[in-house]
Parts: structure tokens; sequence; C-alpha cells
């Protein structure tokens, strides 16, 4: 118990308020967990893209590809993670995605060629 009267989370469990039941645990010391990192999810190859920034892109990624997450990303069918890049802190992380957001569909196309020929889906790399 701390302070607040909250039990701290067991190892390997994601503390998040959005977690919900059914959700996938995650390795809490895998390179991705609870790192800031800001990705690109598509509908299919070149189709319709959505940026976004998170402190848990595993399952963040979990919920749009479930459609557990309203607005742009679930009406649009973006459920591919087809790229990423984790940052240090959450303010880089935010720095980058406005960035990307702001930058042209082409550059944003080029980013996900260059890591991401093939367009795979890159969710199951996560873990």
């Amino acid at each position: 118990m701390t302070k607040m009267g909250v039990t701290p989370p067991f190892k390997g469990v994601i503390a998040s308020r959005h977690r919900r039941r059914g959700d996938p645990v995650f390795e809490e010391n895998h390179p991705t967990m609870k790192r800031p990192a800001v990705y690109i999810l598509a509908n299919r190859r070149n189709g319709t893209l959505y940026t976004g920034v998170t402190s848990d892109l595993p399952g963040r990624v979990y919920r749009h590809r479930h459609g557990l997450t309203p607005g742009f990303a679930n009406r649009y069918g973006c459920r591919l993670l087809v790229y990423y890049e984790a940052h240090d802190d959450v303010a880089g992380a935010i720095a980058r995605e406005k960035q990307i957001k702001a930058g042209s569909r082409g550059k944003k196309l080029a980013l996900i060629e260059q890591m991401n020929p093939g367009w795979k889906d890159l969710y199951e790399t996560l873990f």
C-alpha cells in the first residue's frame, strides 16, 4: 500500500486506467513498455493514416485494433501499426508527433516506406 491507499501493480501487469478485462498483459522490461512513442496506423497500404503519441504503445495499439478507442482511427478503420519510434521523454514524443502531423502525406509515406517497406503490421513485433 502506498500513502494514498493504492496497491502498486504486480510485476508484469500494466497499470493503466484504460486497461480492460481481457486486455493482454505485457512485460514491463520490454523496450516499448511505458516508454513514450509516436506511431502511425493505417487501414491498408497507402490508405488512410493516423498519427498518435502514447506512453503505452502496445496497450494503445491494442485498443485501436479492437475498436475500443472512439475517434478518427476507429471511424476510418486504421488498425495496422505501420510505423513507430520510441522516445526518452514525453515532451520529445509530443514534439515529434506535431512535426510528423505538420508534414505532408508524402513525408509520412516516406517514413513508413523507410522503416516498413512491406507495410507489414508491426504490432506483433512489440512483444
